[in-house]
């Protein structure tokens, strides 16, 4: 036999050895591809559920004041930061919106609960809601916003910013703030969302308590009659744990709990007026304590200047263009010209319009560098290391984890995730 003939009497097997390695070839790709589809179809499934949960005025220390099982279970399972860092001013619309954008408050246009715009002569206030609702106010991109660009369904339950239709977008679900809704109440909406079939389920879901902040302002930091409301917020996360255990999400679910800034004490006996080394004419004061935004009639600036600046030993005053860099705080369109921040502790105000709750009790706005100005911070859930506790660190950078722990790509912002990345597991 030649050696054409032996290699011709080989080709059928071998032919059919090739045929087969084709075949299983193909389905291991059809397989790929059918996977990739699969997981491609259930991706926002797939992602673990995050709650963020805000306890507006809670500040770091408030644990140490009543009891807080539920909280520190959560901490002892979880981390808990030595205190968050708010923002300046430690005021409550500029921080929510800075811990949803990861921007200071100069760069996401959110500069004070009560502020004035210039260019256009319009005032925002958050009782204002045709100026809450008017998205030329807003800048940057909240978290909500930047998942559902990417397909992910959002509930910011109550958060700053949450009902205005930021760059085109609304959540998938949210509801106008109000006042009168229990806390009970609230936790009971999350569940309603969290009871949709899945493919309607929101992934990303937030609630925000305010009675904390009330006691807080009403009491001062420092008051026994503060234990009762920091108690009943407590409670209220247990009925949110207990909700999320019936219905077997608590495993896979990520808490974020958190606040936007402290308290200090207040007294009648530290009280600065300005109408005692100005004025009130030659000035519009477009925010009052215990961080003044003060615009000046034309003209007038610099005679308001002259009188203001040293007037008080506990009144720190800077024009706009010298607020010391670190507050972050001077190119913000809606910045005033002049700002005047009391020490911890004081009151700015006038003699016609102080009033009782303006001088006593507690409040917050100070420099955010104060300890008294720090906020809480604990995270719970499967992303998160047990046990830990952190140093304090700054409420920008709460966005991009956000944006890790729901897997999507965030946009541009001032914090970064490395500054928060050692209370992560490891994937």
């Amino acid at each position: 036999m030649s050696d054409y003939e032996i290699i011709s009497s080989r080709q059928p097997r071998q032919l059919y050895l090739i045929a087969k390695a084709l075949k299983l070839i193909s389905r291991s790709i059809v397989r790929l591809f059918l996977a990739v589809l699969f997981l491609q179809g259930c991706g926002a499934q797939s992602r673990q559920l995050t709650i963020l949960v805000s306890i507006d005025g809670f500040r770091w220390d408030y644990p140490d004041k009543a009891e807080t099982p539920t909280l520190d279970q959560l901490a002892r399972n979880g981390v808990r930061a030595e205190r968050l860092i708010p923002c300046f001013p430690s005021k409550t619309f500029p921080n929510h919106y800075s811990i949803a954008t990861g921007l200071y408050p100069e760069n996401h246009g959110i500069t004070a609960n009560n502020m004035y715009d210039r260019r256009r002569d319009r005032y925002f206030a958050m009782s204002l809601r045709d100026a809450v609702h008017d998205p030329s106010w807003w800048q940057g991109e909240p978290i909500w916003v930047t998942a559902e660009k990417q397909g992910v369904k959002t509930a910011p339950f109550f958060w700053v910013g949450s009902e205005t239709e930021i760059k085109g977008r609304l959540p998938s679900y949210w509801l106008p703030f109000q006042k009168d809704m229990t806390n009970v109440q609230r936790v009971d909406q999350i569940f309603y969302w969290l009871d949709l079939p899945v493919e309607q389920r929101p992934v990303f879901l937030t609630l925000y308590f305010d009675s904390v902040d009330d006691a807080s302002h009403a009491h001062g930091p420092d008051s026994e009659l503060l234990a009762p409301a920091i108690a009943e917020v407590d409670s209220t996360i247990r009925r949110l744990v207990n909700g999320l255990q019936e219905r077997g999400l608590f495993r896979s679910t990520n808490l974020v709990i958190l606040s936007d800034h402290g308290h200090a004490t207040l007294s009648p006996e530290r009280v600065i007026y300005l109408d005692d080394y100005v004025n009130m004419e030659n000035i519009d004061v477009v925010d009052w304590n215990p961080v003044a935004s003060i615009n000046p009639a034309p003209g007038k600036e610099q005679l308001v200047l002259r009188q203001l600046v040293g007037a008080h030993p506990h009144l720190q005053v800077y024009h706009r263009s010298e607020i010391p860099e670190r507050f972050h705080y001077r190119r913000g369109r809606n910045i005033a010209d002049i700002l005047a921040l009391a020490d911890e502790g004081w009151s700015i105000t006038s003699h016609e319009t102080v009033k009782p709750r303006y001088v006593s009790g507690g409040t917050h706005g100070y420099d955010n560098q104060l300890i008294s100005m720090g906020a809480a911070f604990i995270a719970h859930g499967p992303a998160f290391k047990s046990g830990i506790t952190t140093g304090p660190f700054q409420n920008i950078h709460i966005y991009e984890l956000l944006a890790h722990l729901l897997k999507i790509r965030p946009a541009a912002n001032d914090g970064s995730l490395d500054s928060v990345r050692v209370m992560l597991r490891s994937e």
